[in-house]
Formats: C-alpha cells, sequence, structure tokens
C-alpha cells in the first residue's frame, strides 16, 4: 500500500501510555493507519501481594505497579501469565519460576495445577481478573487470595473508534480483552451510536487476543473474525491486518475468516 489513503483503518484500545504508542507504532509498521482508542485506564489501588510461597501475575501492569510500591518476592514462587509479564517481573529483578505454555487463565491453571494442591497462593491482578483462574486453582487444591493491585475503568474520552465503525471509516479493530469489548459497546450506546457501530464492527475485520476475548465478543452480539495462535498484541496486529489485506485482495470475505 504505497499511498496513505489506501492503508487500512484499524481501532486500537490499549491503555493510555507507552501500550497504545507501541500499538500505534507496530501497526503502522504493518501498513495500517492505527485509530488509538484507548478503552482502560488503570487506577493503582495500592496494595500489594500478601506473603505467600506462590504469587501469580496476570499482567505487566500488576508487577510493575508491585514494584513500584516497593515490594519483592522474598523466597516465593512467581508465575507470570504470558511473556510480557514474566519480562516485566526480571526487569524488576525478580525470578520467574512459571510461565504456561497457553496464556490465558485456564493456561495458568494447567501450569501450576500439578504443584498447588494444599499450598497457599496470591493471585495479584486487576479488579476484573476471570474467576477461570481462582476457581481453577482452588478445585486444584490450592488455597487462594486475591489482591487487586488495580482497577480498570473506561477513559469518559473513549469512543471515537465507535464513531469511525458507525460511519463506515473503520476497516478493522483489535480487542485484546473482554473489558474492551465492553467498554467499546458502551461508549458508542454513549454517544448514541450503538446500533451503527454494531453494523460497523460487523462490515469489519474484528480481531480478539484470545478466546476468552473473542467469546465475550459473541455473547454481546459481536461476530470476531480472527483469533490469532498466540495470545500477544502482536500476534493479533498481524492476524488482522493480513485478514483485512485479504479481503481487499478478494481472497476471503470477512465473514469467512477463521476465527481460531
Amino acid at each position: 500500500m504505497s499511498d496513505e489513503t489506501d492503508r487500512p483503518r484499524v481501532a486500537v484500545f490499549r491503555p493510555d501510555d507507552e501500550r497504545i504508542e507501541s500499538a500505534v507504532e507496530l501497526l503502522r509498521s504493518l501498513g495500517a493507519d492505527p485509530v488509538p482508542d484507548p478503552m482502560l485506564e488503570v487506577e493503582p489501588t495500592g496494595a500489594v501481594p500478601a506473603d505467600a510461597p506462590l504469587v501469580a501475575f496476570t499482567s505487566k501492569t500488576g508487577v510493575e505497579l508491585a514494584a513500584e510500591a516497593g515490594w519483592e518476592p522474598g523466597d516465593a514462587d512467581l508465575a507470570a501469565i504470558g511473556p510480557a509479564t514474566a519480562a516485566a517481573a526480571r526487569e524488576a529483578g525478580w525470578t520467574v519460576d512459571a510461565v504456561p505454555d497457553e496464556y490465558t487463565s485456564a493456561g495458568l491453571v494447567a501450569a501450576l495445577e500439578p504443584h498447588i494442591a494444599g499450598e497457599r497462593v496470591v493471585v495479584a491482578r486487576s479488579d476484573h481478573g476471570s474467576d477461570v483462574l481462582l476457581d481453577g486453582l482452588r478445585e486444584a487444591g490450592a488455597e487462594v487470595t486475591e489482591t487487586v493491585l488495580y482497577r480498570l475503568t473506561r477513559p469518559p474520552e473513549a469512543g471515537d473508534s465507535a464513531e469511525a465503525a458507525a460511519s463506515g471509516d473503520l476497516d478493522a479493530a483489535a480487542f485484546t480483552s473482554s473489558l474492551t469489548v465492553d467498554n467499546f459497546l458502551a461508549a458508542a450506546a454513549d454517544r448514541g451510536v450503538d446500533e451503527g457501530a454494531r453494523a460497523g464492527l460487523a462490515d469489519a475485520v474484528v480481531g480478539a487476543i484470545g478466546p476468552p476475548t473473542a467469546e465475550t465478543a459473541a455473547a454481546r452480539g459481536v461476530d470476531v473474525d480472527v483469533v490469532p495462535d498466540e495470545a500477544s498484541f502482536e500476534s493479533l496486529a498481524t492476524a488482522v491486518v493480513d485478514a483485512v489485506d485479504a479481503v481487499d485482495a478478494g481472497t476471503v470475505d470477512a465473514s469467512d475468516a477463521d476465527p481460531r
């Protein structure tokens, strides 16, 4: 795509910090015209993980907030839900003992369950964490405590991407969590473009970072076209742009994309 006007417009919903900046940069490098619309705002609680033999972090943000608060793991083993979370922990000077093959709550349960019967486990995360993780660890015999490190809210200015979708000016959307789906739809409703935004998504390529996000979208009436094999933003962005290119080339219809 040699001209800026030929670039597909792709909405991205990461928090308004270095994550949205790197996401925009990545999308541009892939030949897309990013539509940055942060749908998440981080509000630290000031809490830190309680003492336990095992502490599980489910996000890079959680690790960074715990480190900034001066928390140290001491003798505790650390589990990280994925590579970005693990990298942040190592950058803080901590040793990471477990990273699942599948970067989801279910994947983390599968990685830990052989080792945690009778153990105390602290799950350190946001206020919107999945029950899958807590329930799965408890079913595996662990004594589980949750520490809410931060709350996730919808920024009041969010919603430009919903208006773009409603006006037919969006080629794709890259949803990075169930909450970004919910907040996109809430922002569309607040701006009075819910029906139009949903129609715009139906005509666009919709990507979800993993099966839980795809399931949330489906439950809200949003069809997902693309789910990458790896739950990372780089994989999601690449898969979404590739799908848009395939639609533009006429080799596949958006509704026929494989939602793996």
